[in-house]
């Protein structure tokens, strides 16, 4: 009980933080929902040009704080632990594009460089990760075998001076 409540809390703490890394800046002050989801596919990579709200990596970050509700109501590890790979793939995915659109990547200060909402992303898909290893889950179902059979026989079926 305790490991599912603590696990379900570190699950919605890490799904708001996946909500909320895109409203962040994530690459030279630039904000997570300037990014187009599909830019991260196409052979042109990331670009210049704005997103809009539900086009940018809003969008997958949304459908994984999704599962992760579903995730909690549910007490579901397997889905916990799908939406916490789904956050960290698309935030990897969105660095390796980055480092080839910008020829490396820099940490740096002044707002340049990585921002710190990349950095919430990394830890909400961790954290996402690390509710789904400490949830205990659904109770499993045990089969329980039934009692043997035992044949009696009615004391009708003896003869009278037979009978118990």
């Amino acid at each position: 009980m305790i490991r599912n409540v603590l696990g379900s809390l570190m699950g919605l703490i890490g799904a708001a933080a996946a909500v909320w890394s895109p409203f962040r800046a994530w690459y030279d002050g630039r904000h997570g929902r300037d990014y187009r989801v599909y830019e991260l596919f196409t052979a042109a990579g990331i670009t210049a040009h704005k997103s809009a709200l539900l086009t940018s990596l809003l969008l997958p970050f949304l459908v994984a704080a999704l599962l992760a509700l579903i995730a909690i109501v549910l007490r579901s590890r397997l889905l916990m632990a799908v939406a916490g790979v789904v956050v960290l793939a698309f935030s990897v995915l969105w660095t390796i594009r980055q480092g080839q659109a910008a020829e490396g990547l820099a940490v740096g200060v002044d707002g340049m460089g990585l921002g710190d909402g990349v950095a919430n992303a990394f830890g909400a898909g961790a954290l996402l990760v690390l509710a789904a290893a400490v949830m205990r889950g659904r109770p499993t179902r045990r089969v329980r075998p039934l009692p043997p059979h035992t044949t009696t026989t009615p004391p009708e079926a003896y003869p009278p001076a037979e009978r118990p």
